[in-house]
């Protein structure tokens, strides 16, 4: 299971913390992602953390957005920073399935 918190209304150029809690699975063998749809688009790739620590970004997200993980805690994090409208949607993470989202809305 994975459950997204930490979503809400933020203004233009503030910041967010997202969390995803994950049980049932081994976390620390398997590489974690967040992803986002806006509403009326397609999902898409957000920020990806392998088992070792390496990280991917979207182009749209470099230097603004941080991945992270606690294989203690079965954590996974996004610290997202200088968020934009255009940041506005449901966020996911995902390991090999999905998990419910959480809603981000960037809005002055």
């Amino acid at each position: 299971r994975l459950v997204e918190s930490g979503g809400g209304l933020v203004q233009p150029g503030g910041s967010l913390r997202l969390s995803c809690a994950a049980s049932g699975f081994s976390f620390s063998d398997y590489p974690m992602r967040w992803f986002r749809q806006a509403s009326g688009r397609e999902r898409e790739f957000v920020a990806y953390i392998d088992t070792d620590g390496a990280t991917t970004y979207a182009d749209s997200v470099k230097g603004r957005f941080g991945i992270s993980r606690d294989n203690v805690q079965n954590m996974l994090f996004l610290e997202m920073s200088g968020l934009k409208p255009e940041d506005t949607a449901v966020y996911y993470c995902y390991a090999f399935f999905w998990g419910q989202g959480t809603q981000v809305t960037v809005s002055g």
